[in-house]
């Protein structure tokens, strides 16, 4: 390619990606021709400036075939692509233009006819023409805005309905609406309130998102540098007061303090120099009830439907009568 070329090539590639097509996880010979394709609907050589491309808002732009798009690069792009490629244009060259909606086709009765044309979309045209203008990053704003991004479709974000819960200093942080994450919201609001008043929380974790809140100087200082992703449990606390840490998993299908759990945290906090209580939480006693005989001695277990009470699986600590 001559510089001229390769130039305006490079800026198609810009215009491409600014508007959300992921050219970046394409080959590099895939970029540049989908980027050639477009430079053919748009009917752009290498020695015009975008403004005066010949856009689609113009009605006496007639579209371009995948044929035509051929012959415009062979012609003008020092190109050689044999003319039985066409439906290679089609289905590889145009596909993230046309999904992107910068380029349109026009409607036949069917889908490989080698008739059928492309044109830019009018409403992407100011894209074009303002590239390299001061006034271009509003176009490609006010296009993107109503389009969206490719990138973005592609990716298949998951949206979920969110639910609120504030810590210690006034942070919001948002969890997505389970039923896991609505048992840490109870964790934060109602079981730190009334049993261990005042205590800081130091990590919330979520199944979706892994930290949602995290306070690294106090674990550092607490030496739980050693705690990682995957064998955090779901929120940690500590009561300056009586000077405990407390560890607490929320319940929903999976991982309560079980034995071997226990154990493994006992371990992973071994250097930590202040007293630890472990909690499990369930949303009630019917999904306690499926995880009864794996509850480790030693730990506390406590309800969101009912917040006023723990269960106290502590042997003899706690033996003995009840004031009322």
């Amino acid at each position: 390619m001559t510089s001229e070329i390769e130039k305006k090539v490079q800026e198609a590639q810009e215009i491409m990606r600014e508007i959300g097509i992921p050219i970046d996880d394409m080959t590099k010979k895939r970029r540049e021709r989908a980027a050639l394709a477009l430079l053919a609907v748009a009917k752009i050589k290498p020695d015009m400036p975008f403004s005066s491309t010949e856009v689609a808002s113009d009605p006496s732009n007639s579209p371009i075939t995948t044929r035509g798009i051929i012959a415009f690069l062979n012609e003008y792009y020092e190109q050689d692509i044999s003319m039985g490629s066409y439906d290679d244009i089609r289905r590889l060259d145009l596909v993230h233009l046309v999904e992107a909606g910068i380029v349109l086709k026009s409607e036949k009765s069917v889908i490989n006819d080698p008739t059928r044309g492309y044109t830019i979309n009018p409403e992407a045209s100011r894209v074009l023409r303002e590239y390299g203008q001061p006034s271009w990053n509003d176009a490609v704003s006010e296009y993107t805005e109503k389009y969206g991004k490719l990138k973005d479709r592609l990716e298949r974000p998951r949206y979920f309905n969110k639910i609120s819960a504030k810590v210690n200093d006034g942070t919001e942080i948002l969890l997505d609406e389970s039923p896991h994450n609505q048992i840490q919201k109870a964790i934060v609001e109602e079981f730190l309130p009334r049993f261990v008043p005042g205590a800081e929380i130091l990590y919330i974790g979520d199944a979706s998102n892994k930290t949602l809140y995290i306070n690294e100087e106090k674990l550092c200082e607490l030496k739980l540098t050693q705690l990682a992703h995957g064998t955090l449990p779901d929120v940690i606390a500590y009561e300056s007061t009586k000077n405990w840490l407390i560890l607490i998993e929320a319940v929903h299908s999976a991982n309560p303090i079980s034995q071997l759990r226990h154990l493994q945290l006992e371990r992973l906090t071994k250097d930590c120099p202040v007293p630890i209580v472990y909690v499990t939480a369930f949303m009630d006693k019917t999904k306690l009830r499926d995880w009864l005989t794996q509850i480790s001695w030693e730990t506390e277990v406590w309800l969101v439907d009912s917040p006023d009470h723990l269960i106290h699986f502590n042997g003899d600590k706690f033996f003995g009568p009840h004031k009322s």
